[in-house]
């Protein structure tokens, strides 16, 4: 896209009800529907298409949720409870069909392969489990870190898993062996949040200290750039369906929205600017119906943003 056009941000919609922080989001870009977990234990869905309507109960759990991933081929949502381990909601007939113990720990991240039918799960304790997709019973348990995994991005071309943890490191692993590949270090504090471009040529990782940081996949993981991008905390990275650009959240109450191709900063959408959140922005969804952009807080609320690329004035 050309510099000379904008990209415009237009709040759309607060969605309320859940009575703690929002922790996570997950849904299919190509779906109508989303959903949102968070401090309270409820797990609701919401229509992206009609953000006025409110969110439905889809499911409540005793702990908190940090993490959570819907698998459309089985219209199955996955829920990480925290220290209880994963449960297996049936959207179609709204019942728990697996509930999966885990070590009592934190569950941090998900990550599914549909090619690999496996499940990766980043646990509190260091721990990587791995479940098989047909009935999500434990494969194997990996310790990797005597400190919290924090963070699951899959590359499925490459057989390759990264995780980021909170001992500032990223390694890549060996997705089937889960052999230790890579190790990706410079970051200075906890690694929050990885993610793959939808090209397969870049990752993307950020966290605690607050700087973005790109490696080049090809070369061996080099880092190709390093951003300075946020006040503090960034606790999600998310590219748009078509690749085009990705957004990023941060514990600064801000969202940020780059070009994916240059890595230059487009918009900031804050509290000043378009009425956004008062505090911690925890997690993104981007929906590829309408290019709508769901951010979700510590504030107990969730917005809708919609995404235009205006020409540019004469």
């Amino acid at each position: 896209m050309p510099s000379l056009f904008r990209l415009q941000v237009q709040k759309l919609a607060a969605l309320t009800g859940h009575r703690d922080c929002v922790y996570t989001l997950a849904g299919d870009p190509d779906k109508a529907a989303f959903y949102s977990a968070g401090a309270d234990g409820m797990v609701a869905v919401w229509d992206i298409d009609k953000p006025e309507r409110d969110g439905e109960l889809v499911a409540k759990v005793e702990n908190s949720v940090y993490a959570l991933q819907y698998l459309p081929t089985r219209n199955l949502l996955l829920i990480g409870h925290n220290y209880q381990g994963i449960q297996a909601i049936d959207l179609a007939e709204k019942k728990l069909v697996f509930a999966t113990p885990l070590p009592p720990v934190a569950i941090f991240d998900l990550a599914y392969s549909e090619a690999r039918q496996r499940l990766y799960v980043a646990l509190g304790d260091g721990t990587l489990a791995v479940l098989r997709a047909a009935d999500f019973k434990v494969e194997k348990l990996l310790r990797l870190s005597d400190k919290s995994l924090r963070c699951l991005a899959l590359h499925e071309e490459r057989n390759e898993l990264a995780v980021g943890g909170s001992d500032t490191l990223v390694r890549i692993l060996d997705a089937d062996s889960l052999a230790l590949k890579h190790t990706l270090e410079g970051a200075t504090n906890s690694v929050f949040t990885a993610a793959y471009s939808p090209d397969g040529r870049y990752l993307l990782t950020a966290g605690r200290d607050a700087h973005l940081r790109v490696w080049e996949v090809e070369s061996q993981y080099a880092e190709y750039q390093y951003i300075v991008a946020h006040m503090f905390t960034i606790n999600h990275i998310a590219f748009s369906p078509d690749g085009t650009y990705f957004a990023t959240c941060s514990m600064d109450k801000s969202i940020k929205l780059w070009d994916a191709e240059t890595f230059r900063l487009l918009r900031v959408i804050d509290r000043a600017r378009h009425a956004g959140h008062g505090t911690s922005v925890n997690k993104l969804f981007w929906s590829g119906r309408q290019n709508r952009l769901v951010s979700c807080s510590d504030d107990r609320s969730l917005a809708v943003w919609e995404l235009l690329v205006a020409p540019p004035a004469l």
